[in-house]
């Protein structure tokens, strides 16, 4: 820890300081008193858009530029990146077929405290909390609105920090010493307080989109809706459950104006039209810019020009499609919107194709056919030519079915800005994690059989994808209806552990599952992660995590 504030931070903000860069101001974050233009309040404008961008871009450089954390790959220590393989390629989820340093170890669930991607994403949100502390010292004055939205970030920083390590440094201001470790309640403690005391700094929550002033900006309702996925966590965190207050928050995100997007687009071409689906356009390349964006509570912004990245959106539609995808109905030649960069990588477990076919009968076709056919609008996996469901070799890309959730292609039909980088937000937070938060909460509170109103709010998450309506669920439903919602959305694992069906002897194993094609339970202090060993040898206050 002790290098990393005082090598790989300030190197970074060096760079801050010596004049504008493009991702910083290229993301389209604007302050709120655009007006004040002072030697001091352009700094300030710059440090706060570079706390925005730590998490969409790699560095100041974009896409091919110097990383903001010291020797590590940009693309392999980006934010939503590392989030996304964390929690998603130790699950049922997906599986991924590279053989780079860190994949095989996640996808059979046997990472250390030498793991390279772990490593990275560690660091990133480190780096994420410094730039956070600097600019809160520094311009914390500023502007109070300004100021509470670099709370939250720095808050969701520390969030993935309790979620994944658990008992970590707590560092609040800028500094050269090294940190003190808190344990994982103590920092659930904090993180509440944090977020309870922030979020009346916070505009009121409106839907904005692209081009709008303030879209990509956090509100009011970011905070509460982090505040119930973490009071719906407590009991793994805390120890002590806190289902009342998760519904709480939860459903004041669901009476607020970012409503889930019901609204689909109809396209005409010269053969035949084309019913673009709500769900399907919450992960086009024009999702800021449609109804699609009332539902985005923190939008990720990204553009093919200005604020490009090789770990944000782009990474979720290249590496789950290879060259034989086509997945635009009114172009079969064309892929996933982004015509140079199809990778090949992540892919589907049978494990969540079986929450949509149970009976191992999706039909042949393009992942919009596949969905279309399944009556459930969310299913959209490709599973045509010579792919089969089983992952019986995790190196072939074509065992297990691809996953054509993200795609760089407009409702109108127009084109993206760029061949290799897309225009596509990533929505890393969104309001129908208030709809299953708020089910899920009441359901355990009721003693495992959803009440009227928690049947009312998974109903409206599968009515919007043309499911059929049920008249209850129990809490094995819903940790299903979580899969399906927010698969290879990057978030599995934080589901799994509170369903108890993550680490430990527990009574669920998938393909791949601890190293071994049939599936066995893995030990449970694998429910965090290991600290990096680099930390521990620079900072004597830190303590290993059990079992690693």
């Amino acid at each position: 820890m002790n290098k990393f504030f005082k090598h790989i931070v300030p190197a970074a903000l060096l760079l801050l300081a010596a004049g504008t860069t493009s991702c910083v101001n290229d993301l389209d974050v604007k302050p709120i008193n655009p007006n004040l233009v002072t030697a001091d309040s352009i700094d300030a404008e710059q440090l706060f858009n570079k706390c925005y961008a730590c998490i969409g871009v790699a560095g100041n450089g974009g896409a091919n530029g110097d990383s903001d954390v010291d020797g590590i790959d940009g693309g392999t220590s980006g934010y939503v990146r590392q989030v996304w393989n964390a929690n998603e390629l130790t699950t049922d989820e997906a599986i991924c077929g590279w053989g780079d340093p860190g994949i095989p170890e996640f996808c059979y669930n046997a990472y250390d405290a030498s793991h390279p991607m772990l490593t990275g994403l560690y660091y990133r949100l480190y780096t994420s909390i410094v730039f956070c502390n600097d600019y809160l010292a520094s311009f914390g004055e500023y502007d109070d609105t300004m100021t509470a939205e670099i709370r939250f970030i720095r808050a969701l920083d520390y969030y993935y920090l309790l979620d994944g390590w658990g008992n970590v440094a707590l560092v609040t201001s800028p500094t050269a010493e090294n940190p003190e470790q808190v344990s994982r309640a103590a920092l659930f403690e904090w993180l509440e307080k944090e977020l309870l005391d922030l979020r009346e700094g916070l505009s009121a929550p409106r839907a904005l989109k692209k081009g709008q002033e303030g879209y990509g900006r956090v509100d009011r309702d970011a905070a509460d809706l982090l505040l119930a996925r973490l009071y719906l966590n407590a009991e793994v965190y805390s120890g002590t459950p806190r289902w009342a207050d998760a519904a709480k928050y939860a459903k004041m995100v669901m009476d607020g104006p970012h409503k889930l997007n019901t609204t689909g687009v109809n396209r005409s071409g010269a053969d035949f039209d084309w019913y673009y689906t709500p769900y399907q356009m919450l992960f086009m390349g024009d999702n800021g810019s449609t109804s699609a964006a009332t539902e985005a509570i923190f939008p990720v912004l990204q553009d093919g020009i200005r604020t490009t990245s090789w770990g944000t959106s782009l990474f979720m539609m290249a590496s789950t499609f290879d060259a034989d995808m086509h997945e635009d109905p009114f172009n079969s030649d064309a892929t996933n919107g982004v015509a140079s960069q199809q990778w090949g990588g992540n892919r589907a477990r049978r494990e969540l194709v079986r929450l949509f076919f149970p009976n191992d009968d999706a039909p042949i076709g393009a992942g919009y056919e596949v969905a279309q056919s399944a009556g459930d609008d969310r299913a959209l996996f490709n599973t045509a030519g010579d792919r089969i469901l089983e992952n019986l070799d995790p190196g072939v890309f074509k065992n297990g079915y691809a996953v054509a959730k993200y795609n760089n292609f407009k409702t109108d039909g127009s084109a993206g800005k760029d061949a290799t980088f897309p225009d596509g937000d990533f929505f890393f937070m969104r309001s129908a994690e208030a709809y299953l938060t708020y089910a899920e909460a009441l359901t355990r509170q009721a003693g495992g059989t959803a009440p009227a109103e928690a049947v009312a709010a998974i109903n409206a998450i599968r009515g919007r994808a043309n499911a059929d309506q049920r008249s209850t669920y129990t809490l094995n439903q819903i940790l299903d209806e979580w899969g399906r919602e927010f698969f290879f959305e990057g978030r599995r694992r934080i589901d799994l552990i509170r369903f108890n069906r993550f680490g430990g002897n527990t009574d669920y194993v998938w393909s791949w599952k601890g190293g071994t094609y049939a599936g066995r339970n893995f030990d449970e202090y694998r429910n965090l992660f290991a600290i990096p060993t680099n930390d521990l040898v620079v900072n004597t206050n830190l303590v290993q995590n059990p079992g690693y």
